[in-house]
């Protein structure tokens, strides 16, 4: 799943997103509004890691979801 896929379908995801990164509150996601940097500005600050931990964590979270909800997720690939 592209991150297009995802700011489409953001209110569907905002589960799956609470549901990876628990610290995350409903607020926050209110705020993340399904814009990539800003989520990886809350993971950054709630969990207290680098910028670089935290794109790293939601490029391998995207790379996992299902590009639609019949297929399997897909395989992290290495670059």
């Amino acid at each position: 799943m592209n991150w297009d896929q995802v700011a489409g379908q953001w209110k569907q995801v905002q589960a799956q997103v609470k549901s990876k990164w628990a610290k995350l509150t409903d607020d926050d996601l209110s705020v993340v509004s399904a814009k990539k940097d800003a989520l990886v500005g809350k993971i950054q600050e709630r969990y207290g890691i680098l910028k670089e931990e935290a794109e790293g964590q939601v490029d391998k979270w995207l790379a996992s979801m299902p590009t639609s909800k019949n297929e399997p997720p897909t395989q992290s690939r290495n670059h």
